[in-house]
Order: structure tokens, then sequence, then C-alpha cells
């Protein structure tokens, strides 16, 4: 069993400390975009923030199974408990400097992700799961070892004549569109990265659908913090619930949402 208190401590930490790292690469004056080339900033920026936190992880729970994107030989592993890593979550947010990234940091237990942070370092929203599995959000200057004001999340009781829906900036379609259509839709809202989730768990969103490919490594953490914030994630095809340690860590499709939406089938 691991110490939950020391696990919020040490993902806390360790996302700050690699937002810091990626930050040095998104304000650096000579930022350049080179789509395939290993020195790229943001392939820079990943794998600095990805061997951070993995040696910190790896440190700081030995014992426990690490999946990490920027690590191809992580995927072939086989486990239901494991911690997973996204270093930089929302790459083409990044590129257009649009701010939305974040660093994903999870815990997954048998198969449910039960403890997660998210950090947006540019927009400076700090997002995460305590020790009893609630999740907060932290407001102020974000210290390394000093945490600041935490706000209790919760998601909000969804009116179903009029829903916010939150999408994909960067992976709209029409088949997300059309099942979106079928809702009572009073506003919509977009964000990048795992911050769709965060929204529904901070009640400024109810419903967040996502037909397309995604890795658990995009979402554990996000769905960890909307789990603790009272908040449900299914499978898109049967609403069945959502596991993680599947075949290579791919996701299937999936909808995040408040409960008291009224799904449709």
């Amino acid at each position: 069993m691991l110490d939950f208190e020391r696990l919020t401590m040490v993902m806390r930490r360790l996302a700050l400390e690699a937002g810091a790292v990626i930050m040095k690469v998104y304000d650096s004056p000579n930022f350049e975009v080179r789509a395939k080339s290993d020195a790229s900033p943001v392939t820079e920026a990943d794998e600095l923030a990805d061997a951070l936190i993995s040696e910190g992880l790896a440190e700081a729970f030995p014992q426990v199974v690490l999946v990490t994107e920027e690590q191809a030989a992580s995927h072939a592993q086989e486990a239901t408990t494991f911690l997973i890593v996204d270093p930089l979550d929302g790459t083409k947010e990044f590129v257009q400097r649009r701010g939305d990234f974040t660093v994903n940091i999870a815990y997954v237990e048998n198969g449910a992700p039960v403890r997660g942070v998210v950090y947006a370092p540019a927009i400076g929203r700090l997002f995460y799961t305590l020790a009893d599995g609630r999740s907060v959000e932290e407001k102020g200057i974000f210290d390394r070892d000093h945490p600041g004001e935490q706000v209790p999340l919760s998601v909000r009781v969804p009116d179903n004549r009029a829903l916010t829906v939150v999408a994909s900036k960067s992976h709209r379609d029409q088949a997300t569109d059309d099942y979106i259509a079928q809702y009572a839709v009073q506003d919509m809202t977009s964000a990048g990265s795992s911050l769709k989730f965060c929204l529904v768990a901070c009640g400024e969103a109810d419903l967040y659908p996502r037909l397309g490919r995604t890795m658990e490594w995009d979402t554990s953490a996000g769905d960890a913090v909307l789990r603790g914030a009272g908040g449900e994630m299914v499978r898109f095809d049967d609403h069945g619930p959502f596991t993680y340690g599947k075949p290579g860590f791919a996701n299937g499709f999936f909808i995040a949402y408040a409960p008291g939406v009224l799904l449709v089938k």
C-alpha cells in the first residue's frame, strides 16, 4: 500500500519542477519549431521533463511500475497498478503558444486512476488529488515544498436543458459535433490537453466526450482529478466502467461528465 501523503507531495513537487523546465524552453528567445527534428524545443521540453519526473518517481517509489509516454519500452509492460506520466500533454498548444498544455502524473490502482496531478505552468493552474482522494485546485505562488491555499473541487449539478460542453481545441471532428448536437447545449467551451477534465471537475463544464484516439497517459491524471471531484468517466460505446492498464495503454472513446447528465446512448 502506497503512502498517499507522500505520493501527493512527490507528484506535486515533480509536476512543479517539470513545469519550470518546460517553461524555460517555452520562454526561450530563440524558440523555434522544427517539425521532426530531435533538437526541436518541444521534444527537448518533453525529454527534460520526462527525465526529471521519471527519475523522481523511480527514486521515491522504486517498487511501482512506471509507464511514461516518452519511453517506448515502458509501453510493453502489463500492469493494473502503476504510475503513469505524460510530461508535456498538449504539444500543439505548446507549439502554437496557446498555453494550455499540462504536466500529467497519475497513480492507477487495480485499473482505476486514484491519484493524480495536472499542472498547466503557462496559465498557472494546478489541480491534484489529496491523500484522501479528494480533488483541489491550489491557488497562489506554487511553492515547491509548501502547498498554498487548496480550494476543494466539486462537479456541479447539471441542467440537462442547458449544458456546458467542453471539447478539444485540436481534435474536433464531425462525429464529435454530431454527438454533442444530441444534447441541449447552452455553452460550448474548448480547452487543450487534460484541462478539459479539470473544467468538469471544478464545475465550469458538464460534459466532455472524446471520440478519438488517446492513450492512458493523456487521460489518467485528469480522470483522477475528475473522479476526486465527484465526476465520472465511462466508455463511449456501452457506458461501462473506464479502466486502465489496457493492452499498449491505449484508450477507446469515452465520456467524462458530471453525474446527472442524461447520457445519450
